[in-house]
């Protein structure tokens, strides 16, 4: 299921391009060389998928939490179906999600601290700010997080983030070495096509939970086995 990832990742970085685009594109790497603007846009993106791996071996543990209980497959069968509903109710996944008290506050923390990194100018303060970043609301990594939480243990939580994380790099690190260069059409369309492919995911980790024997799609689990990752 780990390549579910990197699927999710690399077809949601358009919308990416709508969410941290912006922040990519606000640091101060317009002057410097092409191979000075690469350096930056790796050191940024490092920040931000270590901020997802994170919460990979956090929500990691969660899963293997579920593993030990014997209750793997009803998890993976109930963020498949959360994952379903997200995109059958409008609105679940919307980039204007709404945060009101305690997380306001440590949103406006968030952006506070990017502020102070952005004055720095260094590539130090450029990973900080992708750590930051990370951080920030956002709901495509909520169904990232809900894959690595399907997973069996803090090590595959963390691939499965960092995986996603790697998904959204071959977009993002093109935004800040050539600037927002894919036309507002194109990502009207992969936008389109986001939610279908959500709704496949979803689905995935239905079938994986129902341990139908399908190879790598719905690998037959016995309880024995239960702790293990497939």
């Amino acid at each position: 299921m780990l390549w579910t990832a990197f699927t999710l990742g690399l077809l949601g970085s358009f919308h990416c391009i709508g969410m941290c685009g912006p922040i990519a594109l606000a640091l101060p790497v317009g002057g410097n060389s092409l191979a000075e603007r690469v350096v930056a846009a790796i050191t940024y993106n490092s920040g931000r998928i270590l901020t997802y791996s994170l919460f990979g071996v956090l929500f990691g543990i969660i899963g293997k939490t579920f593993a030990l209980a014997g209750w793997q497959q009803g998890f993976s069968i109930t963020i498949g179906v959360l994952i379903v509903l997200s995109i059958l109710i409008p609105g679940v996944l919307s980039s204007g999600t709404k945060i009101t008290g305690f997380a306001y506050g440590f949103t406006s923390r968030i952006k506070k601290g990017m502020k102070n990194f952005f004055q720095q100018r260094t590539f130090f303060s450029f990973f900080f700010i992708g750590i930051l970043n990370g951080l920030l609301p956002c709901g495509l990594v909520y169904l990232a997080v809900a894959g690595a939480s399907a997973t069996s243990g803090p090590a595959e939580g963390a691939a499965y983030m960092a995986l996603f994380g790697a998904g959204t790099l071959p977009v993002m690190l093109s935004v800040i070495v050539a600037g927002n260069f894919i036309s507002v059409n194109i990502r009207n369309h992969i936008r389109k096509a986001m939610p279908y492919v959500i709704l496949l995911i979803g689905v995935l980790f239905i079938l994986r939970g129902l341990n139908l024997g399908i190879p790598y799609i719905s690998p037959k689990i016995s309880k024995g086995e239960a702790h293990s990752c497939h």
